[in-house]
C-alpha cells in the first residue's frame, strides 16, 4: 500500500505514576523462586525490562486514552471539527459494548458528523487504525482522523502472579516458562493524529507499508478475558515466548524486505527506526532479520516494558519529543502482533 496524501501531524502519550520493577515483581514470586532455584535478577536479564507503570486500580482505557488524543490534537494544532473518524485500538477497552471509541470520542467532543469504533488486533492495533485513517484521507472521505490506545497491563500481571502462586505446588521450570511474557507487560496510552497533506503544517510523510499474516501461529500466544475493564477484571495470558520471538522475527524479516520494495528503500537510507517493544532477545534477533543497524533504534522497553499497541506509538512519540528525527529524515514503524501479523510502515519526516 502507498499512500501520497496522508502526514503523521499530532504524536501523543500519557503514562501512569506507579512504577514496578522487575525485582519488585520477582520479591512477589520468592517463594516459587526458592522452590525452582531461580537467581533474583533473571526477569531483569533475560528481558531487558528495568521497570514498567500500571494505572490506579479503577482507571479504565478511555480515561487515559483521552489524555493521549488530546495531547496529539493540541500538539497538532488543527481543530477539532476537522476529525472526522475517532479509533480506539487498545488490546484493553471499558466494556465489551459500547465501542471504547465511543467514550473517548465524547470526552474529546470531536464532531457528530465521523466514524467512531474500535480495532483490536493484539499489539498491532494502532499501526492498523492509522492504516484505515490513511486511507479514508486517501479516499477523500475525511480530512483527519485520530487513533487512540489506553492499555491496562496491570490486573494481567497481579493475575499473572497470584495464579502462579497459587500452583506453586506443582510448579517446575517448563511450566513457568508460559508466564514469562505477562511479567514484561506495562501500561500506558497513545495518541496518533494523521491529516490530509492539504492541511498538515508540518508535512511529515506517512508513505506507506505492507502487511503480512502468518495465522497458523495464533496459538503462540492467546489471552483469555475480553469482558472489559471491572473491579474483578482477571486476564491471563499463555504464551510460546521462545517459539513466537523465533517465528515472528523470521515474518518480521520478510515483511520488512517487501515494505522496502514497496518504499523503493535501501537498509542504508533509513536514519531511524521505532520498534514494538518487547525485550531486548527480541529486539537483537529481529535487527538481525530485518537487516538494519541496531544502532538507529530508538528503545523504551527498559522503563515502560511491552505496554500491547500502544508501544510502538509512545516509543515514536517520544523520540520524536527528544528530536531524534529530522526534517527529511526516513524512518521505519516495526510493527508485529501475536496472531501472527506484522505490519511495517515507512515515514518520511
Amino acid at each position: 500500500m502507498r499512500f501520497n496524501n496522508v502526514c503523521i501531524e499530532g504524536l501523543g502519550y500519557h503514562l501512569p505514576e506507579n512504577k514496578v520493577s522487575s525485582t519488585d515483581l520477582e520479591q512477589r514470586l520468592a517463594p516459587i523462586y526458592e522452590k525452582l532455584k531461580l537467581p533474583q535478577g533473571r526477569l531483569e536479564l533475560m528481558s531487558g525490562i528495568q521497570e514498567r507503570r500500571f494505572w490506579d486500580k479503577g482507571v479504565f482505557p478511555s480515561e487515559v486514552a483521552t489524555i493521549a488524543g488530546n495531547q496529539a490534537i493540541e500538539n497538532s494544532g488543527i481543530e477539532i471539527e476537522k476529525i472526522g473518524c475517532l479509533i480506539s485500538s487498545s488490546v484493553c477497552r471499558d466494556f465489551l459494548e459500547p465501542s471504547t471509541a465511543s467514550l473517548v470520542h465524547h470526552n474529546l467532543n470531536l464532531p457528530e458528523e465521523s466514524f467512531v469504533f474500535d480495532v483490536s488486533n493484539a499489539c498491532l492495533g494502532v499501526l492498523n487504525g492509522m492504516c484505515i485513517i490513511a486511507n479514508m484521507i486517501e479516499r477523500g472521505q475525511i480530512m483527519a482522523g485520530l487513533v487512540v490506545s489506553g492499555e491496562n497491563g496491570g490486573p494481567l500481571v497481579n493475575n499473572t502472579i497470584e495464579t502462579l502462586l497459587a500452583n506453586s505446588h506443582d510448579m517446575d521450570r517448563n511450566s513457568i516458562k508460559s508466564s514469562f511474557a505477562s511479567l514484561t507487560i506495562g501500561s500506558a496510552a497513545a495518541g496518533v493524529l494523521l491529516v490530509h497533506k492539504r492541511i498538515s503544517k508540518n508535512n511529515h510523510d506517512l508513505l506507506g507499508g505492507v502487511s503480512i499474516a502468518e495465522t497458523q501461529f495464533n496459538h503462540l500466544c492467546r489471552g483469555n478475558d475480553d469482558s472489559g475493564v471491572n473491579a474483578d477484571w482477571s486476564p491471563l495470558m499463555k504464551t510460546d515466548s521462545e517459539t513466537l520471538m523465533q517465528e515472528g522475527c523470521r515474518l518480521a524479516g520478510n515483511t520488512w524486505n517487501r515494505t522496502r520494495e514497496i518504499l523503493g528503500w535501501e537498509n542504508s537510507e533509513v536514519k531511524r527506526v521505532f520498534c514494538h517493544q518487547v525485550g531486548k532477545g527480541h529486539r537483537k534477533l529481529m535487527y538481525e532479520k530485518v537487516g538494519l543497524d541496531i544502532s538507529k533504534d530508538f528503545s523504551t522497553l527498559e522503563f515502560l516494558g511491552n505496554t500491547g499497541s500502544a508501544s510502538l506509538p509512545i516509543t515514536l512519540a517520544m523520540g520524536v519529543e527528544k528530536g531524534i528525527l529530522s526534517k527529511g529524515d526516513k524512518a521505519a514503524l516495526l510493527g508485529i502482533g501475536s496472531g501472527l501479523n506484522c505490519l511495517m510502515l515507512g515515514i518520511e519526516w
